[in-house]
């Protein structure tokens, strides 16, 4: 292990039994195809395992410590937390962009697809983790870098859907519900993006893009919220 993932388990308050297990957390699939020699796998498994683990910890984190609280709004705030800007953001925030093992194009990659990366290489740092030390440190590394954000997320109300707060202040304000088309599919099947845009009747107001319908129209919806309604 090098030396640069050595300062980062030690910034992390980290101690990996196995550090092949670190480095490879942060080893994109881009990075195997331009380096065939390379003695580790890419990091999706271990993202699938991690992405199950943060979920769990999140969850039982919510319903253990506000047992007052209805479902859906534990759902709304769960999602706030493990959604893609999040995750990236805390990625981001801990100086794990430094150590993505990319290929040289997917260096040049910057918005959506990097934001993508950072949050898949947190989730497969949690699926190291586990794998490495068991339930208890990945549970204690989510609480310390991701739970810590949920009074944010509380106190400035993040959690709300802004699918369903444009509908309700297009129709107050205009008598209209909004709509969303598809204004570009790109991408093979296995790596789909949509770029979704939200209309009021034939009035574009926004457009968004996402790996799903649901995440661009999401994007789209927020950024109509922001550049028409504040």
């Amino acid at each position: 292990m090098n030396k640069r993932f050595e300062k980062l388990e030690e910034k992390l308050d980290l101690n990996f039994k196995n550090k092949n297990l670190l480095v490879q957390a942060f080893c994109h699939r881009s990075y195997i195809n331009e380096n065939p020699d390379f003695n580790l796998g890419h990091n999706e498994r271990l993202e699938f395992l991690g992405d199950a683990v943060m979920e769990l910890v999140v969850t039982e984190y919510l319903f253990q410590n506000y047992p007052e609280k209805a479902e859906g709004d534990l759902t709304d705030w769960r999602a706030a937390l493990v959604n893609t800007k999040m995750l990236s953001d805390v990625a981001k925030s801990m100086g794990l962009s430094k150590h993505l093992l990319l290929s040289n194009g997917e260096k040049k990659e910057r918005g959506k697809a990097k934001q993508y990366m950072l949050a898949d290489t947190f989730e497969a740092l949690i699926g190291a983790i586990y794998v490495d030390s068991g339930y208890e440190k990945a549970e204690e590394f989510i609480k310390n870098n991701l739970l810590v954000k949920l009074p944010e997320i509380i106190s400035l109300e993040l959690f709300k859907d802004p699918k369903s707060e444009l509908q309700e202040i297009a129709q107050e304000a205009e008598g209209i519900t909004p709509t969303y088309k598809v204004i570009e599919e790109s991408g093979p099947d296995h790596d789909k993006n949509f770029r979704m845009g939200v209309f009021l009747e034939d009035r574009k107001l926004a457009e968004g893009e996402g790996s799903s319908k649901k995440e661009a129209e999401e994007e789209a919806a927020q950024k109509a919220l922001e550049k028409k309604f504040n």
